[in-house]
């Protein structure tokens, strides 16, 4: 069989996976081959974890049976994944392909760190949830323990119990993939203060050596005062200031705290007086520059940053009835929209605060849009100590923990890093103001003419929004033209990889002389 489009049926077949619970496929199949297993890896980025578990058993290469595909629940909605078709393509692939080059297949798991120092308490991984219904008792934190997070960041605690709506969530898609936006107008905890306190006792009673972050809310210095000295006693390492909840159904509260320097200074001070914990400011990303209300909380003593919280959002509006969702009766509200869309705001924020002067020292929580693996790396990579995840949790559950944890394995052992602590921080050189980049040079595209199935979606696209320079040539396959800028919206846009990045050449240099 000719794999010659592995990536693409590799990539297919993840996506449209359904992570069932009970891993049917697995559990189907006679020779022992673990293909939910495969999967789950594939969808969450780490495809040398998913190369590694196939090679442990090749019996797909030969396979003619299909009990796997006829277990997989998927074919009860449209067709069932191609198991065999996709483990025979992820083992076509050689160790050194661009599918499995940021990580190794094999590597002395004893010799590659995960643990870090934060604020000075020590984790086992920089893996947490972020404070959220993912987050809220303690049956399901013990349960995230018991997978392998490092640590939690209790959902926020208050002095009072709010009344919620229903429904409170809704999400943003695009064509057949889980949500890639997702808007929630859940306000604080809706357990008593007794009895969160309750959760966190017990919790770090049974789990010693993880790490609870209590996130807490008060109306006044005096209650955020109190807050702080009860979770204290009950056990929490650190203290998130939640400054940045956008849907509090009481003005005064969260995101209006944190589009406020001086009333984040005051609660900052309160919490400082009520405790001798670490304390960190949770920043809303609803203000213009992050770092003007950071540095408010650094002065007042934070300790630490976290961001970003969720942000403003309407995610759609129903052209029936002309009523946004979440919709609660025949209304909604504003809400914080969060997952994989918010992730670019979330990564120019952090980068912000770590160039600021005033907080570039500081330790970062980040968050925002962390599904994988690799976008916690890219997190850390722009300074963040730990990272935080809810929105991926709801969608997958919190086994995502072991893709997560092995795969950022892997990518260390592959740059021969022994600690997850050397990347932190390695990207922020790179990202430099506009004025400083290169215009001397352009980077031409490279056709690679016997991937190109002849679609015209690079002229398309090239023609009605780009620089019309991609003709239609004799074999139905595009030819680039002297109109070429180089800005590679032909490679973005093909859907079989036939296009990549050519060689870097000076603007002077004739555009003839490029692989067309």
């Amino acid at each position: 069989m000719d794999f010659q489009y592995a990536s693409q049926i590799i990539k297919e077949s993840a996506s449209s996976c359904l992570l069932c619970s009970g891993k049917n496929c697995t559990a189907a199949c006679k020779k022992g081959v673990d293909a939910a297993k495969i999967l789950y890896s594939l969808r969450f980025e780490n495809a040398c974890g998913a190369y590694s578990q196939a090679k442990k058993n090749t019996s797909c290469l030969d396979c003619t049976a299909k009990e796997c595909e006829e277990a997989c629940l998927k074919g009860k909605i449209t067709h069932a994944v191609p198991v065999q078709k996709t483990v025979s393509a992820l083992l076509s692939l050689s160790e050194d392909s661009e599918e499995l080059k940021d990580g190794v297949v094999s590597f002395p798991d004893d010799e590659v760190y995960l643990d870090t120092l934060f604020c000075g308490i020590r984790c086992e991984n920089p893996f947490f949830l972020s404070s959220s219904v993912v987050a809220s008792n303690y049956e399901m934190i013990a349960k995230a323990f018991d997978e392998g997070w490092a640590g939690v960041a209790f959902k926020t605690i208050g002095a009072f119990v709010p009344e919620e709506v229903s429904p409170r969530f809704a999400t943003l898609r695009k064509e057949d993939d889980g949500f890639v936006g997702f808007k929630n107008i859940e306000q604080i905890s809706d357990h008593t203060l007794e009895e969160n306190l309750g959760f966190i006792r017990s919790l770090k009673s049974e789990y010693p050596t993880k790490v609870i972050i209590a996130s807490i809310m008060g109306r006044n210095e005096r209650e955020w005062e109190s807050l702080a000295r009860q979770v204290q006693m009950a056990g929490a390492d650190i203290i998130e200031c939640n400054f940045s909840c956008p849907h509090m159904a009481t003005h005064g509260l969260g995101s209006d705290v944190g589009q406020n320097p001086e009333l984040v200074s005051a609660y900052v001070k309160a919490v400082k007086r009520g405790s001798t914990l670490p304390v960190l400011a949770k920043m809303t990303p609803n203000v213009g520059n992050m770092e003007i209300p950071a540095i408010a909380a650094v002065n007042a003593g934070a300790d630490g940053l976290a961001a970003i919280n969720t942000i403003k959002s309407i995610v759609n509006v129903d052209l029936d009835t002309f009523v946004s969702q979440p919709q609660v009766g025949n209304y909604t509200s504003v809400g914080g929209y969060s997952g994989k869309a918010v992730k670019p705001i979330a990564l120019r924020f952090i980068n912000d605060m770590k160039k600021c002067i005033e907080t570039m020292a500081v330790p970062i929580s980040g968050m925002g849009g962390i599904e994988t693996w690799r976008d916690a790396a890219e997190f850390m990579t722009l300074g963040c100590g730990t990272i935080q995840v809810t929105t991926s949790v709801m969608q997958y559950g919190y086994g995502i923990i072991h893709d997560m944890i092995d795969g950022m394995k892997r990518y260390l052992a592959k740059y021969g890093y022994n600690s997850v602590q050397q990347i932190v921080g390695q990207a922020l050189p790179k990202i430099v103001s506009t004025d400083f980049l290169d215009r001397r040079t352009k980077q031409f595209p490279k056709f690679l003419r016997e991937k190109c199935v002849g679609c015209g979606r690079c002229i398309t696209s090239c023609y009605d929004g780009g620089h019309q320079a991609l003709d239609l040539g004799k074999n139905g396959k595009p030819v680039l033209n002297k109109n070429c800028v180089g800005c590679q919206l032909c490679l973005l846009v093909c859907p079989a990889k036939a296009i990549v990045p050519g060689v870097r050449t000076s603007v002077s240099n004739n555009k003839d002389s490029i692989n067309r």
